[in-house]
This record gives C-alpha cells, structure tokens and sequence, in this order.
C-alpha cells in the first residue's frame, strides 16, 4: 500500500489516529507536504461524492471529517510558517448568538480546512460583532454564519446591516446557513448565498471566490 493509499484508508475509514500518524510521519520524516496534503485533500473529496451519492450517510462523512481535521492540524503551523500559498482563502464560520447548535457548522468548517482554505472556527453562540472583528483581523474573505433557529435567524441580517453600517460590506463575501434558511431569504438580507449541506458548502465558497 502506497503512502497516498494509506491517506485515503484513514480519511474514508474516519481513523483519526491513522491520520495523525501518517501527518506526524510526513513531518517527522520530511516527506512532501505538499503530496501528502492532496493525498488527504483527495480523500476527502471522494468521502464528499460518496456523500452526495448516497453511499456515505452523515456520521461516516462527519468522522472523515474529524481524521482530515487531525491531519490538518499537525500540518497548520508549518503551513503558516509561509506556505500560505496553499491556501483558496480565509474563512470565518461560526453559528449565531442565542444558538448553541454545533455539528454542520464544524462540518462545513472541516471541509473547507481539508479543501485547503484557512479556518477560523468561532465555535457557537458567536455575538455578531465578534465575527466582524475575526474577519477583520484576519483579512477574511468570507464570514460564513450559521443559525438552526429560525428565532436566531436574524442575527444573519444583523451581521450584513453593521457591515453595511460600517462601510465594509464589500469586503467580505457573507455565506448563510442553517435547516430554516431559503433562498428567499439570502436575496431579503442581501446574503452571497447559502448551501444545503457541507459539501454544497465548499463549492459554494469556491464560486463565490471564483475558484
């Protein structure tokens, strides 16, 4: 079995601590980082297909998920070390103040780290002027902003109304999402769109980026 092979076994086998192996080994040892990432990268593109294609259900693609994040994390300070030329972009993500509700959004975010964009993960329950001043401080390209209630769904359209207030709206692309949202309403707050599930989330990211 090919190292490349070994990558793939551990991101679609949802094995964290063959991930975390295998990343330590391409550190440890000085193997091509950039081969293993797309090794990985690879992998869990393939878990996203299987997704969509109904072979993968949810808990399957959301440990392939947790193994590519492990992976990424032993590789993140290296790559700040300045590669960052490997990443699309950076993203800001977090679920809304007065939600507490976590599992898509850290889905979404893990994607979006294993597709090779820069993450900030504000966790949930995220004030509003905490993800201006993130994507601020960390020149983001995108503030993706999660609610699952539909009492909690205005804070997207907080988010976009002090953005607008402080002459910065242009700055960031704004991603919505969340079980209650609909393409009504990303057109009613001005939204840069919204994504049905994490998979649909990273091509959404890339498109509005125009990668």
């Amino acid at each position: 079995m090919t190292f490349g092979d070994e990558c793939k076994e551990a991101i679609l086998k949802g094995d964290i601590g063959l991930a975390e192996k295998l990343a330590n080994k391409t550190v440890n040892e000085k193997l091509d980082l950039n081969e293993a990432i797309d090794a990985f990268s690879l992998a869990i593109r393939e878990a996203g297909d299987l997704f969509e294609e109904g072979e993968f259900f949810l808990p399957e693609l959301m440990r392939s998920a947790e193994a590519m994040k492990a992976a990424m994390e032993i590789f993140d300070p290296i790559l700040k070390e300045g590669k960052e030329d490997r990443y699309l972009g950076k993203v800001v993500i977090g679920t809304i103040e007065g939600d507490i509700h976590d599992i898509g959004k850290t889905l979404v975010a893990s994607l979006l780290s294993a597709d090779g964009f820069e993450v900030h993960d504000l966790g949930a329950d995220v004030p509003v002027s905490t993800f201006i001043d993130k994507a601020i401080e960390v020149d983001a390209n995108i503030i993706c902003i999660s609610a699952l209630l539909t009492t909690t769904m205005l804070g997207q359209k907080r988010l976009i109304d002090q953005l607008k207030e402080k002459n910065i709206r242009d700055k960031f692309k704004v991603l919505i999402g969340g079980a209650p949202i609909s393409k009504t309403w990303v057109d009613e707050i001005g939204a840069d769109g919204s994504a049905e599930n994490a998979v649909s989330a990273v091509k959404l990211a890339k498109s509005v980026l125009g990668i």
